[in-house]
């Protein structure tokens, strides 16, 4: 692992933003994550519920790896993205459990959240992954149409429980080529 690596950047992109997830942020994202649509196909798919977001919530702050996304034109916030470190691959960055709100999906923001996030990554390392629910088939497209391809499928504790995860992968050099394009 990289010494120099922040998990929770603060990054300034054109249309978007991110900065580290806080306290102050949990009424402006449970607004967010309240919408039942948002979980459908998702490995935890209550987490609209209350309880369960204050728990996945005080998770997140915990871990000092998840960050808040940002709206520029309205500074609003539109959902939260997290990296981190899976045992299986201790020398790569993984990006994931990010979610946002619906108004924000088909179109160029979880692009753009990816591109802000894959760029900063890259920076520090060779490889990020992408762990997705073997049910959440719009974040497996999402991933793809990044650039990221299917690796293989692997049980592994990273929310908590073990789960099965179908495992993306995207080099520095293929994201350098897809930019490029």
């Amino acid at each position: 692992m990289n010494a120099r690596f922040n998990f929770q950047p603060t990054i300034q992109g054109k249309n978007i933003s991110l900065r580290p997830l806080e306290e102050s942020d949990f009424d402006a994202l449970y607004s967010c994550a309240s919408d039942k649509k948002i979980w459908e196909g998702h490995p935890h798919t209550d987490r609209y519920k209350l309880s369960e977001f204050e728990t996945y919530f005080q998770t997140a702050i915990k871990s000092k790896a998840f960050v808040a996304v940002f709206e520029n034109t309205s500074g609003k916030i539109i959902g939260t993205s997290k990296f981190y470190v899976s045992d299986s691959i201790p020398d790569d960055i993984s990006i994931g459990f990010t979610f946002l709100v619906r108004a924000h999906w088909g179109g160029k923001t979880n692009s753009d959240l990816k591109t802000l996030m894959l760029d900063y990554a890259f920076k520090y390392f060779d490889t990020v992954w992408f762990h997705i629910g073997a049910t959440n088939i719009r974040s497996q497209k999402a991933t793809e149409k990044i650039g990221a391809t299917f690796s293989h499928e692997e049980t592994l504790d990273i929310s908590g429980k073990d789960e099965v995860w179908f495992c993306y992968k995207i080099s520095k050099l293929e994201w350098a080529q897809r930019i490029q394009r």
